[in-house]
């Protein structure tokens, strides 16, 4: 099966690919930077923001 790297869009096969679902370790790791660089962001409100967790509230 082939898919396209979501980074350079790419085709590259899927079975044996050590870097998938990147073509390559370079595309994973520019995805990764970006992750670190918030360039991609996941909606809602930052965890500290949100409130404690139910098993931290006080009885």
């Amino acid at each position: 099966m082939k898919i396209k790297c979501p980074t350079c869009k790419k085709w590259t096969e899927w079975k044996d690919n050590p870097f998938r679902p990147f073509c390559s370790e370079r595309c994973k790791l520019i995805d990764l930077g970006a992750w670190a660089s918030d360039e991609y962001k996941i909606e809602g409100r930052p965890e500290d923001e949100a409130g404690p967790m139910p098993s931290e509230k006080e009885n």
